[in-house]
């Protein structure tokens, strides 16, 4: 068989309205047939169905192209491995996709279609497969890391440093998926927020969102000496190694992380560029990290952090939302930039960005979800 990008993108946008039904149908079907499988997921499910359709929607949408769909899936079959996937799992859960989609897109459903499909699949499956396989013999599927440093730095914000039990490679730029005791089978992803480090400690940003299991637990439940579980390192909005250009970071929140981690990887590497660092938040007390960025800074002169507070008319410095000052700062056409933060504020950022000349391939977007 071969691919049909085509007829699998004009099926799934029959699906994509109804993604929430979908992907009740989908867990369903699957639990259904195959009944042990449930206990490979987390008690609630909202968080993972979500999971799972935008994934979906990345796999379906990229079709064209191959090599970041096979760096995508290559991650996601990796990833995988701390949940217990084996191979025989892809074929229950290829049966239970393709019955959902050829149910919520009957209007237009055909063997051709079907066929499309299972093409599709069968080769996205193939793949993470082959990583996780190739993986297995290498790297552990999750790492045990112990608690050696946990500051709560606002009412709903704590910085936490980590050791792994055993190294753990990753890119400046990445995220892992994290588990604490308290909610066994539960990960969320979490940005790491520095560069690679001699002594191995990771730190995290984490903001606790309301219901929020694994943000709330490691806010507020989790104390130096614990341990905490680690996926593998994912993500691709990793800093150009060979690109001579300037540098322009948009962090809102606590989606400073990975910005912060792609400055020291850029500082540590020996190159040379401007760096514009702007740290949006709604209120001073928010800036969260402002006195290690300030300290950073002072050490290198190539870097200028300009906090941006929006919701706090007195404060004295840069007011206004990050995609207005963005914008209103100067031109950043011939800059590498790195947008982090929630999705709208992402959104509008890389609009607007694009309006003003920066081309889309050099504007690395990376969004702050779930309890990311």
């Amino acid at each position: 068989m071969s691919l049909n990008p085509r007829l699998v993108k004009e099926s799934f946008s029959l699906v994509e309205p109804a993604a929430e039904q979908a992907t009740a149908y989908f867990y369903g079907r699957l639990f259904a047939e195959n009944p042990s499988l449930r206990g490979m997921f987390p008690p609630a499910m909202d968080v993972q169905r979500d999971r799972l359709f935008k994934a979906l929607t990345r796999i379906v949408w990229s079709l064209d192209s191959p090599d970041s769909l096979a760096a995508f899936l290559g991650q996601l079959g990796r990833d995988h491995r701390k949940y217990g996937v084996l191979a025989e799992h892809y074929t229950a859960v290829g049966n239970a996709l393709l019955a959902t989609i050829r149910r919520f897109a009957a209007d237009v459903w055909d063997h051709e279609i079907e066929a499309a499909w299972a093409s599709a699949y069968t080769a996205a499956a193939n793949l993470m497969i082959e990583s996780a396989e190739s993986d297995a013999g290498v790297s552990p599927a999750w790492w045990p890391a112990d608690v050696i440093d946990h500051e709560r730095r606002y009412r709903d914000i704590a910085v936490i440093t980590l050791r792994p039990a055993q190294p753990l490679p990753y890119t400046a730029g990445q995220y892992v998926n994290v588990q604490t005791s308290r909610w066994p089978r539960v990960w969320r992803t979490f940005s790491i927020a520095n560069a690679p480090r001699r002594d191995n400690t990771i730190r995290l940003h984490v903001r606790s969102v309301p219901g929020g299991w694994v943000s709330n637990a490691l806010l507020s439940h989790t104390r130096i000496g614990d341990t905490v579980m680690l996926g593998p390192p994912m993500g691709t909005m990793t800093p150009g190694e060979h690109s001579g250009r300037d540098v322009l970071c948009v962090a809102g929140g606590t989606g400073l992380a990975p910005l912060k981690a792609i400055i020291e990887s850029i500082v540590a590497s020996g190159r040379r560029p401007n760096i514009h660092l702007l740290y949006g938040a709604r209120t001073a007390e928010e800036l969260y990290d402002l006195p290690d960025l300030i300290r950073i800074e002072s050490s290198f002169p190539w870097l200028r952090v300009l906090p941006v507070v929006s919701d706090q008319p007195s404060y004295d410095g840069m007011r206004g939302t990050l995609p207005e000052v963005t914008q209103r700062f100067r031109s950043w056409a011939e800059h590498d930039v790195y947008v982090c933060g929630p999705t709208p504020m992402v959104n509008e950022t890389v609009r607007r960005l694009q309006l003003d000349g920066v081309p889309l391939s050099r504007i690395h977007r990376d969004i702050v979800q779930g309890e990311r």
